[in-house]
């Protein structure tokens, strides 16, 4: 058997690489590696004998480590979607809102509660007959609907105070009024001082809308006694009723005149809060036109009337349409946008910190005013039904025991001061007297 030779080398047109790669890949691919360096092949045969195409190329290097490039969101926390996450908690529990409405019968009260929250509230009242109006006392109506707009839920109460104003003698008139609020806040802190607070119910009067009527000069009597008593209590926001049947120089006259009885008689009603300092000017301006336009002469109204080819919420009138929402015509859409677009979270937020908060440090100071006697009432029943006491009590009992007896001096020692003022006193209205008739 004669030894074959073995095969002559098969010429490498190309680089053995593993899976096919070509040679170009892998030059890529070291270009990329030497941080973008160029890529050389020779085809041309160079005193190659074998026939093999060279390819020539730097050796292979190790790619630089990258220098970190710097991430805005590194320096992201995420405490800024807390008002997001107020927002969508407060959207889904909903909103409450209690408004009062107190004024005397026939100034538009219903038709304008229907006009500012586009509803119905009083369509199955029942008007009194004539023995019921001449025995008309102040009774509370409470109504509730359920607003919703743009996802955002309003329970809406209304406190109406039918017969108020109404019957001959007026003067405990407003004794309903002050009762009920007293009552509310008096059911929420007893609600909030029990174990179950998650679910309290905020019935709470936040805003009073009282009527004027617009055929006085100004307040009356009676108006001033229930402001009087109501203005420590609650927000009061006076309304001038029925304002169409004035003319604006009337309207000036009869806001300049209210406005004198209240700063007369020391009445303070609600206070708008300043503007920041970086709120924008039309809300500055917006918010001194609502300050200017107090108390508000509105007109309300329940017919959709076409005027020029436009439907507005109107009264007609024999000499032409009186237009709700024209500012020229009332000051509805200030009261609108004051009670509902920007004031509402503060009217709320006043009653609470304000006037829920009076109340309740009455509350609690009559509460240790008590527990204060029946501490002092049950020490003084435990002395004197016990022998020889000054053994039982304590250092600390015997000594407000005595300052006890020194306050008792005390109190007897100006009551005799003062008998003595008041004889001498009349002496000398005595001698007065008697050289007068000399």
């Amino acid at each position: 058997m004669k030894h074959q030779p073995p095969p002559p080398p098969l010429p490498l047109t190309q680089p053995p690489m593993m899976g096919g790669t070509s040679g170009g890949a892998v030059a890529n691919a070291i270009s990329s590696l030497n941080g973008g360096s160029s890529y050389t092949n020779n085809n041309t045969n160079n005193n190659n004998n074998n026939g093999i195409e060279a390819v020539k190329c730097r050796p292979p290097l190790y790619p630089k480590p990258k220098t970190p490039s710097f991430d805005k969101d590194r320096d992201y926390i995420g405490f800024a979607t807390l008002p997001e996450q107020v927002h969508r908690k407060s959207v889904k529990r909903g909103f409450e809102f209690t408004l009062m409405v107190v004024g005397e019968s026939g100034l538009g009260k219903s038709t304008l509660i229907n006009s500012l929250f586009l509803g119905d509230l009083y369509k199955n009242r029942q008007m009194p007959n004539v023995e019921e109006r001449i025995e008309k006392t102040t009774k509370v109506e409470k109504k509730t609907m359920d607003i919703e707009e743009r996802g955002v839920r309003l329970r809406l109460t209304v406190v109406d105070t039918p017969g108020f104003g109404d019957a001959i003698n007026c003067e405990d008139s407003w004794r309903v009024c002050t009762q009920y609020i007293d009552e509310q806040f008096r059911q929420y802190f007893t609600d909030e001082s029990g174990l179950n607070r998650r679910n309290i119910q905020d019935n709470r009067v936040h805003c009073c809308l009282y009527f004027v009527p617009p055929w006085g000069h100004s307040l009356r009597q009676m108006d001033l006694d229930l402001i009087r008593r109501l203005h420590r209590k609650v927000n009061i926001v006076l309304v001038i009723g029925k304002a169409d049947c004035l003319n604006k120089q009337e309207v000036r006259k009869l806001k300049e005149r209210i406005l004198q009885d209240l700063e007369d008689n020391h009445i303070q009603l609600y206070q708008f809060p300043e503007c920041d300092s970086d709120e924008d000017e039309d809300f500055k301006q917006q918010d001194r036109e609502l300050k200017a336009s107090i108390p508000f002469a509105v007109v309300g109204s329940n017919t959709i009337l076409e005027v020029a080819g436009k439907k507005v919420r109107g009264r007609q009138y024999p000499w032409g349409v009186v237009n709700v929402e024209d500012p020229e015509h009332s000051d509805f859409i200030k009261l609108r946008t004051f009670l509902i677009s920007t004031h509402m979270q503060d009217l709320k937020d006043t009653t609470q910190d304000v006037h829920y908060e009076n109340f309740r440090a009455q509350c609690i100071s009559q509460i240790s005013q008590h527990a204060l006697r029946e501490r002092g009432k049950l020490k003084r029943d435990s002395i004197s039904s016990t022998n020889g006491f000054d053994a039982a009590i304590s250092e600390t009992d015997r000594l407000l025991l005595q300052k006890d007896e020194e306050i008792r001096r005390m109190q007897d020692m100006l009551t005799q001061m003062q008998e003595k003022l008041k004889q001498t006193h009349l002496m000398e209205m005595k001698k007065n007297d008697s050289v007068i008739d000399v």
